[in-house]
């Protein structure tokens, strides 16, 4: 068992406050937990597992929000999260024997793109729009294939999540913030019982992060109902850019390590 100190787990707790706040809002709140706990000393299978567990208490308690203020309907969305989970179980199972250089490699660009998509269409807001797929085939289709990216991988699912839920089921921003947060929520937990089986979570930090994540995430819900588009945007530009910079960054991405940065 891997034991922190008390003023570790306090800090660890204050980062899960911030990364619920800015989750709920936008994703990418693994962009402030997992190098947290890095640089706590955690080793990285647990950071992986542990990080899935606060994270539950995140996406869920963003959820609870949402759905009791009516911007998504929790049983509604049962067969998306079922099939989210799934997918993200698949995923963290196909993590531990498909390389993952490539998707490591491409995924800045993606977050980047999808980072332009959001700056460069001031008119998105919170109106729906016309929808592309039905529900049917968008539960089926894109909700297991992001799930499975979940499991496999994981940083960028909620900014994926929602340009799926805005260019793809003609929702509004807020709307799609809303619904982002009940699959991910769905995704968390499939990776979640992967990671169980496998011994990779620490509990003790996995529930002291978890109350974080939820006060953050319950203040972040609310502030993003509040402020809706005009916040949500510009903060889901901003995430997206922050995390795909981070990733590149990493002395580790395959990117540097091709071009002997």
């Amino acid at each position: 068992m891997h034991e922190l100190a008390i003023h570790l787990l306090a800090w660890l707790f204050l980062a899960a406050v911030l990364a619920g706040f800015i989750d709920a809002i936008a994703g990418g709140g693994g962009m402030v937990t997992i190098p947290a706990m890095l640089l706590a000393g955690v080793p990285p299978l647990q950071v992986l597992g542990t990080n899935k567990l606060q994270a539950v208490f995140g996406s869920g308690a963003a959820s609870w929000s949402y759905a009791r203020h009516g911007h998504v309907d929790l049983r509604a969305q049962w067969p998306m999260v079922v099939t989210a989970a799934l997918g993200a179980a698949v995923g963290a199972l196909l993590a531990t024997i498909v390389p993952t250089d490539w998707l490591r490699a491409l995924l800045p660009f993606l977050l980047l793109a999808i980072a332009l998509f959001f700056w460069l269409r001031p008119g998105i807001g919170d109106v729906e729009r016309q929808r592309r797929i039905s529900p049917t085939v968008f539960g089926l289709s894109f909700v297991p294939a992001i799930g499975l990216y979940d499991g496999v991988f994981g940083p960028g699912t909620g900014s994926f999540l929602m340009l799926g839920f805005v260019s793809l089921a003609g929702f509004g921003i807020l709307k799609a913030t809303a619904h982002s947060k009940v699959l991910n929520f769905g995704s968390n937990l499939g990776s979640l019982a992967v990671f169980v089986a496998a011994g990779a979570v620490l509990w003790k930090l996995g529930l002291v992060m978890g109350a974080g994540q939820w006060i953050g995430a319950r203040m972040g819900s609310r502030f993003a109902m509040r402020q809706g588009a005009r916040v949500i945007r510009p903060l889901l530009v901003v995430v997206s850019v922050a995390l795909a910079l981070r990733l590149l960054a990493d002395p580790a991405h395959p990117l540097r390590q091709w071009l002997g940065l």
